[in-house]
């Protein structure tokens, strides 16, 4: 066998070169199809990765619809992507379409992280028969959380007693309140999926939420955002390990809990929790190759669950006590509000949302300004669809620019500044906005939005029931800033809270 030369390697460069070329060509064709959206021009097998920013794709985003409009295109190497924007096309392609945008992306990472064909979990998982069974399952489980001996409510209402005791021995000192709402809410997922809660300083349960919190600075970084656009490069052998530490120590950890589960199953006994539940339709299974009940499942779901359900609505508790400091006149509000409604001898409840109008406002006004997760979960096309007199073929990812409708200067009175007013009408009465899509719309809106919903309305006027929120004196007054990612944050902040 001779050696390669120069006169050898030449050719056979400009070969793969095409080679190259030809395949990108292809991957581009239907940027040429007509009325499909404009965008900017892609790089030959880059396609746009090197014009858009990774950790702060809002912003980038917000550019380019200043350039190219409502809907807009980008290569993702050889990735087709397409951006809505915009409250009419998002209506167009996630309710009025919403059969036909309802599919995920195909996450090959999955895969390279111990998962089989048979389990998507339910996040991220492919629209069809397994994410219907999954996402029945779900709703089914959260609606008759009453298979143990307290209901989801209860649950909810006794961990904000625990967090408020929590605050009160923080003894007016300034700290800052992200941990203990981390703690909190992690408990109502634990709740939900293990039936148990932890305490505070359990070495296990930190460590859970430590690794949740990882996860996400994880998926902002560019490297996980190149290995999902070319799976290719999961082959390479560390790749994974290495882009993705946080989510395999997760999912580990999680292992671990379930198994206690499973150990303490009494099977002649109802069901504890989701895990109890899911086991039971594991049994029921056995023997059909086509049911989405398996243990590999069953680890992803309760992973989806802690994931999501943690992270989100502590971040927006976050958000509600840095505006509440903010603007103390709001707060003074919801206090007399409180008062009124719920006096300071009993917990509050959900039935009296319906007395608490401006509560209910400013709930909703913290979600909308917090505008948490901006671009929501990626879609993607199940058949060749229409949106604003643009054709998306069937097989295109969709980001959704839930922040662009949250944010619309045309809808909102006051966009970008917090104003709970946004939320009620003349006689101070609650309005239900169209343009409200903080868990964005269609089949794969958030299933857990009733849980979320119930968790911020109680943690909130249980808090507010309990104490004042203020700026620690001494300290210069916190900004109302963003930290974008995947997740919005607000910046660092410290308060006091002082007993009522």
């Amino acid at each position: 066998m001779g050696l390669l030369t120069g006169e050898t390697l030449g050719p056979l460069a400009v070969a793969v070169a095409i080679f190259l070329l030809l395949v990108d060509l292809m991957h581009r064709r239907q940027r040429w199809a007509p009325r499909y959206p404009p965008g900017p021009m892609p790089l030959p097998g880059l396609g746009n990765q090197l014009q858009v920013d990774f950790h702060d794709l809002l912003s980038c985003f917000t550019r380019l619809r200043s350039r190219f409009g409502d809907v807009f295109s980008l290569q993702l190497a050889w990735t087709p992507v397409v951006v809505i924007n915009g409250l009419a096309a998002m209506r167009e392609a996630l309710v009025d379409q919403s059969e036909d945008t309802a599919d995920r992306p195909p996450m090959p990472v999955f895969e390279h992280l111990g998962f089989g064909p048979h389990a998507q979990g339910i996040l991220f998982a492919r629209y069809g028969r397994a994410w219907r069974e999954q996402r029945r399952f779900c709703v089914s489980t959260l609606r008759n959380f009453g298979m143990g001996k307290k209901s989801l409510e209860q649950w909810v209402t006794e961990e904000a007693s625990c967090l408020c005791a929590a605050f009160a021995d923080q003894a007016g000192r300034p700290f800052s309140p992200n941990a203990l709402l981390n703690k909190a809410v992690g408990n109502v997922i634990a709740s939900l999926t293990f039936g148990r809660r932890f305490e505070y300083n359990d070495r296990r349960f930190l460590k859970l939420l430590d690794l949740a919190n990882e996860q996400l600075k994880e998926n902002s970084g560019f490297l996980p955002q190149v290995v999902h656009a070319i799976p290719v490069l999961l082959h390479i052998p560390g790749l994974v390990d290495k882009a993705f530490p946080a989510q395999r120590a997760f999912m580990a950890l999680v292992d671990e809990l379930v198994a206690e589960n499973r150990m303490t199953r009494d099977p002649a006994q109802p069901p504890r929790d989701l895990t109890d539940a899911f086991l039971d339709e594991v049994q029921k299974a056995k023997g059909n190759p086509e049911s989405s009940f398996n243990d590999e499942n069953l680890r992803l779901v309760v992973t989806d669950l802690f994931f999501a359900g943690i992270v989100t609505t502590s971040t927006t508790l976050a958000w509600a006590l840095l505006l509440m400091i903010l603007h103390p006149d709001v707060q003074r509000r919801v206090q007399q509000e409180i008062d009124e409604v719920i006096g300071q001898a009993r917990r509050p409840e959900m039935g009296d949302q319906t007395h608490m109008p401006f509560t209910m406002a400013v709930v909703h006004e913290v979600q909308r300004f917090g505008d948490i997760i901006p671009l929501g979960l990626p879609h993607m096309t199940s058949r060749d669809i229409e949106v604003q007199g643009f054709l998306i073929p069937k097989g295109t990812g969709l980001f959704t620019n839930l922040s662009s409708v949250l944010k619309d200067e045309t809808v909102w009175k006051k966009p970008f500044r917090f104003h709970p007013e946004h939320f009620l009408d003349a006689q101070g009465r609650f309005v239900k906005q169209e343009a409200f899509m903080p868990f964005s719309a269609g089949r794969r809106s958030c299933l857990g939005e009733p849980l979320a919903r119930m968790e911020l309305f109680l943690f909130f006027t249980c808090l507010l029931q309990h104490f004042s929120f203020s700026v620690p004196t001494e300290q210069p007054r916190p900004s109302d800033h963003r930290v974008s990612g995947i997740l919005v944050t607000p910046s660092p902040y410290q308060l006091c809270a002082v007993p009522r």
